[in-house]
This record gives C-alpha cells, structure tokens and sequence, in this order.
C-alpha cells in the first residue's frame, strides 16, 4: 500500500525542481541549495577543460551527461559533450509546452471561464439549466483577480435580475477532451499536489491542504480539517492520539479513481499539528458547489440539482449556440506562464497544453474538417511537433508527450532544447519568456542557488528533477558578455555517501559558464567524446 508520508518523501526525493505554491521557504532552502563560491572566470581556451573536469570524476562513471552550450550572437556551439543522446528532461521539458502555448495562444490571450444557458432571463428566470462552463483557466481561485470568481459569477447573474433558475446548475469541464491526468504520469502520484488533475474546470489549483491535530488525550481521535473545507466530501478517519512524545505515523491514502481518504496511524498528545497536500479529487464538482453557495447567498433559488459533466461525456444541455450570462477571465498567457516557470507548477503547464491542443484541433478542423479522434493533449504534443519541424528540430530529438515533464517516457537531446531556446530568445515574445524563468539567487526554484556567484542575478534557467534525473536549461551572459543558451542534463546518477548533491555538480558547471571568457584570439573550444 502507498501511504501519504511515502509519497511526501517521494515527492521531495523525486521532484526537488518543482515548487509549491505557498510552500515555505525554508523548505526550499535545503542542504543541497547551500551557497556555492564565488568562482574565477574560465578563459574560453580552458572552459571545456574545467567541464571536463567536473562530468569526468569516477563517481559519474555509471552516470550520462548530456551538454549543450550555444552563442546566441552567432549561433557557435561553445561546449557540446552528448548533445544528439536522448535524456529525459524532467521538468525542462516544460519550456517545450511554453513555446507551443505562444506560438498557439499568444502572450495576451486571457482564458474565459463562463456561465452559459440556453435562453435569456425573462421576468427573472431562467427556463433550463445554468451551465458553468470552464475553458481551461489554471489559476481560477488562486489568482488576485479571480479569488471570489463565484461571488464574481453570482454578482453578474444577479445583475441581470437572475432571481430563479428553473433546471439544474451543471459544472462542465468536457472543453478539454482528455484524461485528467497526463500521458505517463505515474498512478502512485495522483493523489499527490505536484500531480493535480488538469480539469478545464480548476479551482485553487486543485490542491487541499490537511491538518492533522492530535485529541486531547491519548486514546482519542485525531482530528482532520481541510482547506478548502468539504473539498474532500468522502474520509474514513482512523488516526489516533497516541502517548505524548511518541513517534508520529500518520498515513494519507486515496486510490486512484476512488473519492474516499482514508486516513490511519497516530500523532504524539500534544504534538504540534501535521500539515499536507493533496490533490481535489473532483475539481469540477468542487467548483459547482461554490457556485452553488454564491448563488444562494445572492438570493439565486436553483429548482436542480448540481450534475458534472466531464470527459468523454458531453454535456447534452449545452445547447448550439448559448448565451454567455457572466463571465470571469484569466490573467494574460504571458503571467500564467511566469508563475508555472518560475514554481515549476505542472497544473498550469498541462492545461496551457491542452489549451493549445484545443486552438490547433480548431483551425486544422477549420481548414480540413474533422480528423477522427484525438485527445487535446495529443493535439498539443501534434502542434508542438510541428513547430519544432520549423525550427529545424528533428523528430527523434525531441519525444515529449505531456506539457509538465512528469512523464519518465519523455526524452530530448541537449542540442534540441538549446536549439529551442535559441529560437525563443528571436522571438518578439523572446524577452518577456526569459524574464518568466527563475533567476540564480533571486527568486523562483532557483532562489537559493548559484548565490555570490558570477550566475547570481544573471542565469536564467529552468530546472528539472526527478529521481536520478538533474537537469538545467535557459540563458546566461558570459563573462565578457557574451548570451548563451544552454542544456544540462544528468540522468540515472544517485550522489554516493560523502559527495555532493547533482543539484550543485549542474550548478558548477552553469557557474563556469557566467564566469567564461573568451580571448579575441582564440576559437571555441568544443568536445564530443566518442564513449
């Protein structure tokens, strides 16, 4: 059986390079995060000896580096050491989800979610059901804008002289035709916040956080509070207060699929409270059910019940051409593509996905009528195929299938993703895309790396981690200022006792590449060794 605290520590082993929303930073600044020093500028002659140095110790010998290092002013290869293996990318693999999402979407485009019927209001009521319709937005409930969209929704309805809705209130998120979770994500981290499901309908980044308090008195139950409260409607509730200052055991567990927590172990009297995320089992349904409240409190009567609708179902109801009643819109793509850069927040980057999936499926439909059956994000892997063929990307280079990089069968070579970000930074969205990325010592997952270093401030790079996989990928300027765009992949190496972390073996090496310098005299120097 997997237990909470099983995955808790999984997660923390497997996905270092994710961040949490609110997650504290202390938790962030972990051993292997400590300072690096200030590093001496490598002449160009000797940066490939230095990062030769660094990938050739004994300890990496049953390890695969894969590096790519590239000039942004003339397009030279710096380094290359494996750059056509193919390396599962961990979460770098997002920066391929952001290219396709502007390229599909645009920086500016705002994503709708909507009340929608089928008639108008008449006299104050509505003759049908009231359908809330999600389009995709992530950020619904967690952004400033939209932290009360269902009083927002409510208000609007209300405004109108919506007093009685004669039907049911349906939550339909059918706009995305896909599973709710991504191809390749392991089963094990369903219930997990770092694998939420994506839903067209989200609400609080579909995470609940869980207290856990111990009774008064050994021998009474714990007690169990959710935030948002009734987010989890189904708990079987067996953890007990145990003797003061024994060891605490608590488990967490849902199964895939299944709507019910169970909850067991124990928790020490008079310990402090244990804190956890997991993932909204039914985003959908949660959402409704707000809805449902706001319109209660706005003096709405529903004659209905609250009925969800998701895939593959389709919402019968929605008729051919609805009426948009009220309406509440995301921030811009550009923002939403900040905040999943900078935390490594994989809901916000699988649904931008699909999203793309459904702009692509759209006009390719358009142009040449219906293909058959596809899902979304199968439409958005499609898209992004065929904006990497326009960059001159091979097929074989990149094999990425889902838009968050938890996907073990996603795989990409070092030149691929450095050929991509030199292709991101010519765009006109270019500069406002490196901004998006977490900045060495300054902020995001890279906040407390790389400090008092000549990458602080300077570096910006997206990471990726997961068990046995290490992996940096985005811009640095150079010593005497030189762009550079570059791809450090580390898979299938486990740091021995005694040595230090992957985390810090990538970061000396971006630290070589801030500190480089290149003699007006001397060429490039690049190696490829034939191992």
């Amino acid at each position: 059986m997997v237990l909470e605290k099983q995955l808790l520590r999984r997660a923390r082993a497997a996905f270092f390079g994710l961040a949490l929303a609110g997650l504290p930073v202390s938790l962030l600044a972990t051993p292997q995060n400590q300072v690096l020093p200030a590093q001496a500028p490598a002449s160009a002659a000797s940066l490939a000896q230095q990062i030769d140095a660094v990938i050739g110790q004994a300890r990496f010998a049953g390890a695969d580096w894969g590096i790519a290092v590239v000039s942004l002013s003339n397009g030279r290869t710096v380094y290359s050491h494996h750059a056509d293996q193919l390396f599962q990318p961990a979460s770098t693999a997002k920066l391929f989800t952001a290219a396709v999402t502007l390229s599909e979407l645009g920086a500016d485009y705002r994503i709708p979610t909507r009340v929608l019927a089928g008639g108008e209001i008449r006299n104050g009521r509505l003759d049908g059901p009231l359908i809330l319709y999600g389009m995709g937005d992530p950020t619904l409930g967690a952004d400033v804008a939209t932290l009360g969209w269902a009083n927002q929704l409510a208000e609007q309805l209300a405004a109108q002289g919506l007093r009685h809705v004669r039907g049911d209130l349906i939550a339909d998120s059918t706009y995305f035709a896909s599973p709710a979770m991504g191809t390749g994500w392991e089963a094990i981290d369903l219930q997990s916040w770092f694998a939420v499901p994506s839903s067209a309908l989200s609400v609080g980044e579909n995470q609940v956080d869980v207290t856990v308090t111990p009774g008064a008195g050994a021998g009474l139950p714990a007690q169990l509070r959710f935030d948002p409260a009734n987010a989890i409607p189904s708990v079987a509730n067996e953890v007990v207060t145990s003797a003061q200052r024994t060891h605490n055991d608590v488990n967490l567990y849902r199964a895939p699929g299944d709507g019910v927590l169970y909850a067991f172990g124990n928790i020490a009297a008079k310990s402090p409270a244990q804190n956890y995320k997991l993932a909204l089992p039914d985003p959908a349904q949660f959402a409704g059910q707000l809805l449902k409240e706001a319109l209660q409190r706005h003096g709405i009567q529903l004659d209905g019940k609250l009925l969800t609708v998701r895939w593959p179902r389709r919402d019968t109801f929605l008729p051919a051409q609805p009426q948009t009643l009220a309406e509440v819109l995301s921030p811009p793509i550009g923002e939403i593509l900040e905040r999943g850069l900078k935390r490594s927040q994989n809901l916000y980057l699988q649904n931008l996905l699909l999203l793309a999936g459904v702009k692509a499926q759209a006009d390719m439909e358009q142009r040449e009528g219906s293909m058959g059956f596809i899902t979304s994000e199968r439409w958005g892997i499609r898209a992004m195929h065929q904006l990497l063929e326009q960059i001159g990307i091979a097929p074989a280079a990149s094999l990425i299938e889902e838009g968050t990089g938890l996907s073990r069968r996603n795989l990409a070579t070092p030149r691929a993703m450095a050929q991509l970000l030199a292709f991101l930074a010519g765009q006109p969205y270019g500069p406002a895309l490196a901004e998006a990325l977490p900045i060495a010592g300054v902020d995001g997952t890279l906040q407390w790396r790389m400090r008092n270093t000549p990458a602080e401030n300077n570096l910006r790079a997206k990471t990726g981690s997961m068990s046995f996989v290490h992996c940096l990928a985005g811009y640095v300027t150079s010593g005497d200022g030189e762009r550079l765009a570059f791809a450090i992949m580390l898979n299938n190496y486990d740091p021995p006792a005694g040595a230090p972390s992957a985390t810090r073996d990538i970061d000396q090496i971006a630290v070589l590449l801030a500190g480089s310098r290149q003699p007006a005299s001397t060429p490039a120097v690049a190696t490829q060794p034939a191992n």
